[in-house]
């Protein structure tokens, strides 16, 4: 069992080398980006990478407050499905109005990888060969359809 800090420890550094390794690879646009805190550039948007102890995920999340235009932002990925599974070249996992680890409401497409533990160093190089082709991915799809959620 880790104390709090010695585990906060573990995860930042898990983080600074995940943000390493992502360094030199360029965004759907050619440009550095700093990965491990994507931005999408939209309100209430984001793409979420998390490694915990017993699992790795990657997803979108939409956090909108008003829950009708939650659901507006998720039909609006929902109609770009299609595209989203021809770009990540899998299919993730769909889930409107659920409840975060803080309480609020939000919509995820997400997928999970379970078996990791980011606690254990020798993990991370499966949790990051996990992480990496999804975010680029989701950073090419972020790229075609982002012109459409920006109103």
């Amino acid at each position: 069992m880790y104390s709090r800090s010695e585990a906060s420890r573990i995860r930042a550094e898990f983080w600074i080398t995940f943000g390493q390794y992502m360094k030199p690879v360029p965004n759907a646009q050619g440009r550095r980006i700093n990965w491990p805190n994507y931005r999408t550039g939209v309100k209430h948007i984001y793409f979420r990478m998390k490694a915990e102890s017993n699992f790795a995920s990657i997803g979108v999340e939409i956090a909108h407050k008003d829950e009708e235009l939650q659901e507006l932002y998720f039909m609006q990925f929902k109609e770009l499905g299609n595209l989203l599974k021809n770009t990540l070249g899998e299919e993730w996992d769909w889930k409107l109005h659920a409840v975060n680890e803080v309480g609020q409401t939000v919509s995820k497409i997400e997928k999970v990888r379970s078996g990791v533990n980011v606690m254990e160093e020798s993990d991370w190089s499966e949790i990051i060969s996990f992480l990496k082709p999804r975010i680029v991915a989701l950073d090419e799809f972020w790229d075609n359809v982002k012109p459409g959620f920006e109103d």
